[in-house]
């Protein structure tokens, strides 16, 4: 059936190019659906109420001098924003619509109903202004949206708010701090088939990283009901990370991150065309469950990936599933406007030296440190007591608190995940902030000093008082290349990702430690052993981190091999080398339910830990599950690149009992090419160097546990800090010599220490020696960098002399 196309046109007859005609919301679902339908990407149908129409609209109610008048009065300081804009909003309301117009949206409403052989379907109405989703600014949220609207009276009447939502204070507000012309901004309306999310779960995802600009991986939001709680932050949704680069293989599941939100809320439709949608709380089923399968956290994962390639540039994209259908939908797409135009070549590091008491913990969003005094507002009206500078502390935000949010110098929110408007528009300003946080408001008070710290990782956390904190440029164009490979010393899952633009070699040493007691936190044997365990508060602690898992175990599998996935993405493809657990006695049995399964030594340093664990009946089974990680985060996850490495292993019969528990647990030396390094930290290590590179690919010296055991000095001891020397003659000799022996049967040689790091010199012995490669903590990478440098151009020039 045609149709006005000056007053209507439908989404596959649109293209990005018609922003000026329709707006960049209804040009994008346009885009979508004439290009990528054929990649699979499904669009819910729909068309544009175009934005001549809304100008017709103006016209015939002679609006363009009420709105004049108004923004004028609000210039001169004789209205204030709330006034002006209360008064414009109510006058397009009162407005009448043309019949040329109103005949054109109810025509093209009855086809839609036509076309999906439904009777006054629902429909959602969204704004869609013809200024916003640019590639340098983001409307998202700016202008209403309505959904579950039915008939054609209440479609008009949707699409009069719509221009009505125009001038909101907010609005007026953000496209003045822009530099927009308020009476050249126009609105075009999209409507768009609902798609019964109220039955199943929706929410949004970008092709980039959100808070480090990583743009290999897809960041996936979700909750249960429809998405405007997930955009409102209105609840803490589930989150999912998946890498890019592996999707393109059907086989793979690259998902690095699953966590599970708690998702109080769902919002639903009503009967009431007054209210035609509301919350209710969630089921414990509801909050204990993922909303996304597997299957479905890649499907979209891989649509984003078309979607981003088609427009060539990281995306930001609302999606749906149909709870009766069980169909997913795009139903919005726009250019991500924060990481993509930061600037790549330079980016600041925040470093906290001295903090006060934790006080918050939650999401962290922005990589920065602010501190301040605190002011807590309940709603946007109060925004007349917040002051310039302070810490704003509210509950959750809308586009309501834009005007408060760019006088603050960091956000806490109590709900709220990475896509909620708190932390899109936290970015967009270049704010720290802290979402989700839970009890902020009721924990934090006016006035009170504190520091928001988002520059540790994931997490971001709220200290009491002034903390003492430095900032510094890094400059990668500084940077110089070397023969000696430079990697990355990662522990921590959470903070990883910040260190992608680093142009390191690889990860030398991944501590799975580190993950296991941080991501984990349960002791693998009494996962193992869940039944015969005595401690009954360690087991309800268990029972409350593996709800959602059917066996104990697998919580530690999935877990360790998501955990170690997101050290592996980092430098993917670069080799990753992850070594096995290497806890002691003493920090295994802190471990939830751990001290039961753990012996008592006197010197945990030289007892039981390390290789000798592994093929013990008292570890064996921990082993396993850890062998169970491995082998997923290669085969399954598909990270070829991680290497294997095994720490303190005392001799070669030691070596071949291990190599040989982890053939049993279906990881191979050589097969599906793994490679397994061994750990040069004790004497008989260098000494039968050869017969240790038979059984191994690689050695990474730990130097300080080689020191340690050379001169027979405790690290730990105050009473000897002075003969614990890494340059000692003893120990320069064994580096040196397990260096030289290795090479003559091929091996390659790291360290994996924290001398490069602190002394110049030391970098350049190895460098000396021919050492293939030193890992390093990602804060000294560059320092260690320009000092292999420089003792690289040493020894060529002592060559040629």
């Amino acid at each position: 059936m045609p149709n006005d196309t000056s007053q209507v046109v439908w989404f596959e007859e649109l293209r990005r190019a018609d922003v000026p005609r329709v707006g960049g919301k209804n040009a994008s679902l346009g885009e979508m659906v004439a290009n990528l339908s054929r990649q699979g990407v499904k669009v819910p149908p729909g068309f544009a109420v175009t934005a001549d129409a809304y100008r017709q609209f103006i016209d015939a109610n002679g609006l363009q001098k009420t709105v004049s008048s108004a923004l004028g009065e609000f210039a001169d300081g004789k209205l204030s924003l709330a006034e002006a804009g209360e008064s414009i909003r109510r006058a397009i309301l009162r407005g009448d619509w043309p019949e040329e117009t109103a005949q054109a949206i109810r025509a093209a409403y009855d086809e839609l109903n036509r076309r999906t052989a439904q009777h006054e379907m629902d429909v959602a109405v969204r704004s869609s202004a013809t200024a916003e989703d640019l590639p340098d600014a983001s409307f998202a949220g700016q202008q209403e949206t309505f959904l579950n609207i039915r008939g054609g009276r209440a479609l008009l009447d949707a699409c009069r708010r719509c221009y009505a939502s125009l001038f909101t204070d907010r609005a007026i507000s953000y496209r003045q701090a822009k530099g927009f012309d308020h009476l050249k901004v126009a609105l075009s309306v999209g409507v768009q088939r609902m798609v019964r999310s109220d039955l199943s779960g929706a929410g949004v995802m970008f092709s980039i990283d959100t808070e480090t600009g990583f743009d290999k991986v897809v960041l996936i939001n979700a909750a249960w009901g429809l998405g405007e709680n997930v955009v409102q932050g209105a609840v803490d949704p589930d989150e999912y990370e998946v890498f890019k680069p592996l999707l393109s293989d059907p086989s793979l599941s690259p998902i690095i991150g699953k966590k599970r939100g708690e998702k109080a809320l769902k919002m639903l439709y009503t009967s009431d065309s007054g209210q035609p949608t509301r919350n209710v709380p969630t089921s414990k089923a509801e909050r204990a469950a993922f909303v996304l399968s597997d299957e479905e956290i890649l499907a979209l994962s891989r649509w984003a990936c078309v979607i981003e390639r088609h427009y060539g540039q990281p995306m930001d994209i609302e999606w749906a599933k149909d709870g009766q259908t069980n169909e997913m939908f795009v139903v919005q797409a726009r250019p991500e406007t924060v990481q993509s135009r930061r600037e790549a070549s330079a980016v600041k590091t925040y470093h906290i030296k001295k903090k006060g008491r934790q006080l918050l913990a939650g999401v962290s969003i922005g990589e920065a440190v602010a501190s301040g005094r605190v002011c807590v507002i309940e709603n946007p009206s109060e925004m007349g007591r917040f002051v310039d500078g302070a810490i704003l502390v509210t509950r959750t935000t809308d586009p309501d608190w834009v005007p408060i949010m760019r006088r603050a110098s960091a956000i806490v929110t109590d709900h709220g995940g990475r896509t909620s408007h708190a932390a899109i528009v936290s970015r967009e300003l270049g704010l720290p902030a802290i979402v989700g946080a839970t009890r902020a408001t009721h924990l934090l008070h006016n006035e009170q000093e504190v520091t928001v710290c988002c520059a540790e990782g994931r997490e971001g956390f709220v200290y009491e008082g002034i903390a003492d904190y430095e900032v510094e440029d890094i400059d990668f164009d500084s940077i110089p290349t070397t023969r000696t490979k430079v990697m990355l010393n990662l522990a921590n899952p959470a903070a990883a990702l910040r260190w992608w633009r680093l142009p390191a070699d690889g990860v030398g040493l991944a501590r799975m430690e580190f993950v296991v007691s941080n991501h984990i936190k349960i002791h693998p044997m009494a996962l193992v052993r869940y039944d015969s365990l005595k401690d009954d508060a360690a087991k309800r602690t268990i029972d409350e981190l593996t709800a959602g898992y059917e066996d104990r175990t697998e919580y530690f599998v999935d877990r360790l091999a998501r955990g170690l996935g997101r050290l592996a993405v980092v430098q993917y493809p670069h080799p990753v080398v992850v070594r096995m657990s290497d806890f002691k006695t003493n920090e295994y049995a802190n471990l939830i339910g751990g001290s039961e399964f753990e012996p008592k030594e006197n010197n945990p340093m030289l007892g039981f830990r390390g290789a000798s664990r592994y093929y013990s009946p008292r570890y064996r089974e921990g082993f396993a599950l850890e062998c169970r990680a491995i082998q997923r985060l290669r085969n399954e996850m598909g990270f070829r690149n991680v290497v294997v490495m095994i720490p303190f292993c005392r001799s070669t019969k030691e070596a071949d009992r291990v190599l040989e528990v982890m053939a049993e647990n279906g990881i191979r030396r050589g097969e599906a090419g793994l490679e397994v390094y061994v750990m040069c930290e004790i004497p008989s290590n260098v000494i039968l160097a050869k017969a240790f590179a038979q059984r191994f690919d690689g050695f990474s010296i730990g130097s300080n546990d080689l020191t340690q055991l050379t001169l027979g000095v405790d690290r730990d001891s105050a009473e000897l800090a002075e003969l614990f020397d890494e340059q000692d003659d003893a120990v320069r000799w064994m580096i040196q010599s397990i260096i030289t022996q290795a090479h003559k049967v091929g091996a390659d040689v790291g360290l994996c220490g924290q001398a490069p790091s602190d002394q110049p010199e030391f970098a350049g012995f190895l460098v000396e020696c021919g050492i293939d490669s030193m890992s390093v903590s990602p804060d000294s990478f560059i320092a260690v960098k320009r000092r292999v440098a420089t003792a690289e151009q040493t020894v060529l020039s002592d060559i040629a002399e």
